[in-house]
């Protein structure tokens, strides 16, 4: 019988042991603190068919082209693609309108200066997405961060604080807005317990399809 391979083990004060294959198709294996290794070595081997389907799912998923940083190249913001248009006026630096509008100068730092106005969008909109659920959840966060993660796309601290990978700002509001009910949902309810999900359907009764989309499209966020 094949062995499956584990990429990594995070222990921790949880329950329960969880198998995620990422988004590298890396299978993560969370566990309680003192679970034997046999035994989750024996529930990777149970469970053997759902990861390779779920590792097949992931290497099916399109892969992002690098980016070049040329005139007309795409990129995206609020699940919409803007090309890029690059300017002679030195004054600006980077700016959103009909197009995405960079300087010249700025293009030896063209990513750089990209992902820092991913950044600062992210921070003004997610809080702003935050604040709105927070009056509907009842939840409200200690604060609120942009991370540079590339393997989360977010997560809620022990005191209530919710980190964002600022690659969200790429997706769709209707994806971010997902992720934002998530993550406040957590600050009561740390696991992803039936409890958990019926709290984020009662919110987002099509939550699943928000999910579903992130876990196909997640890959293409980034540059």
């Amino acid at each position: 019988m094949e062995t499956i391979k584990i990429d990594k083990i995070v222990r921790s004060n949880r329950k329960t042991v969880a198998l995620i294959v990422t988004q590298d198709a890396a299978l993560v294996v969370r566990a309680p603190v003192y679970t034997p290794m046999k035994y989750i070595e024996r529930l990777v081997s149970k469970k053997s068919s759902w990861i390779k389907q779920k590792i097949a799912e992931v290497l099916k998923r399109p892969r992002p082209l690098a980016k070049e940083f040329v005139g007309g190249e795409g990129f995206l913001y609020l699940g919409k693609l803007h090309k890029l248009h690059i300017v002679d006026d030195a004054s600006l630096i980077i700016e959103l309108r009909d197009r995405l509008y960079i300087s010249k100068n700025s293009l030896p730092q063209a990513r750089k200066v990209i992902v820092q106005w991913y950044k600062e969008e992210a921070l003004k909109i997610i809080r702003e997405r935050c604040a709105w659920y927070a009056k509907i959840t009842g939840y409200t966060p200690a604060s609120v961060k942009i991370t540079n993660a590339q393997k989360r796309w977010g997560s809620c601290g022990p005191k209530g604080t919710l980190n964002f990978s600022w690659r969200l700002i790429m997706a769709p509001m209707e994806v971010i807005d997902y992720l934002v009910v998530h993550e406040l949902v957590h600050i009561e309810q740390p696991d992803h317990s039936k409890l958990f999900w019926t709290k984020v359907q009662s919110i987002l009764p099509d939550y699943k399809k928000r999910e579903k989309w992130l876990k196909q499209n997640g890959g293409l966020l980034t540059v």
